[in-house]
């Protein structure tokens, strides 16, 4: 099996945000954007680098980038669950395209500015993993050029649940990939992820990953944080089943009471004390 999760994030960076992966990237980025003219080149603005990596620990750690057009991406993954997360994507896009204008600089200068969010929780009401959202007319749902500078992907790898044999798209492929890359070999790749070279090239890159000791330290400690989440999201959902089972059993004591039946009978079938009984 691969050593790392992609889904980590200092991996998620290290292998996506590299100079050395830009191909990776570049794939990625066009099977997000699903456009019948895919982007040719892409340069990353803020490359890995592990001491700038550990002092923006505290910030955003997404990758920034710039294709052959000059339009602005801004990529990140996202684990945590964030109810306000929607106003965050705004946010971001808002910062990465006001930064393209000095003060005192001409408009003309700013270029579309596209915000990828991987998003590993739910957020959206309803079934879809994936969803772009634009600047649109209400009223005829047309996109003017002329306003063709807000873009953002919503994808919730969360929601993902479909087999190998049912991928029938690069994003699809993608998203197997970061849901389930650290599962695979790099000699055992599933034929429908390995007929994709660029998916190929990434997991056989993740199973090499070269961490050195702060890396390996940050990576330690990144997964650990993910395993606490994960036990106090399990410790939570198995307090609410109990609490909700409590709850009901009292519920039924209170109509059982108020229907006058026998104590006794309210014992047997609630498990509630007489003494528990009466206090309701």
């Amino acid at each position: 099996m691969c050593r790392m999760n992609p889904k980590i994030d200092i991996v998620f960076k290290k292998l996506f945000g590299s100079e050395e992966n830009s191909d990776i990237l570049l794939a990625f980025i066009n099977s997000v954007l699903q456009s019948p003219h895919p982007i040719t080149k892409i340069n990353l603005k803020n490359p890995y680098n592990i001491s700038e990596y550990l002092k923006g620990k505290m910030s955003i750690l997404d990758i920034k980038a710039e294709d052959e057009r000059g339009r602005k991406y801004d990529i990140e993954l996202q684990r945590e669950e964030q109810g306000f997360f929607g106003q965050r994507a705004l946010y971001y896009w808002g910062k990465v395209y006001t930064d393209q204008i000095e003060s005192g600089g001409m408009y003309s200068t700013l270029n579309k500015t596209i915000v990828i969010s991987l998003l590993d929780f739910k957020y959206f009401d309803d079934t879809r993993f994936y969803r772009k959202t634009c600047i649109t007319d209400i009223e005829t749902k047309q996109e003017y050029d002329q306003l063709d500078f807000l873009e953002l992907h919503f994808v919730e790898m969360s929601k993902f649940d479909k087999d190998l044999s049912l991928l029938n798209s690069s994003l699809d492929r993608w998203v197997t990939f970061l849901n389930h890359a650290y599962e695979y070999e790099k000699n055992k790749i599933p034929a429908e992820l390995a007929s994709d070279s660029s998916i190929k090239k990434a997991i056989e890159k993740l199973d090499i990953l070269y961490f050195d000791e702060k890396e390996r330290e940050c990576y330690e400690n990144e997964r650990k944080a993910e395993w606490t989440r994960s036990a106090e999201i399990q410790t939570a959902e198995e307090r609410g089943k109990v609490e909700g089972e409590i709850k009901k059993t009292i519920d039924t004591a209170r109509k059982m009471k108020l229907k006058n039946l026998p104590v006794e009978l309210i014992v047997e079938i609630t498990g509630l004390s007489i003494k528990e009984i009466e206090e309701l």
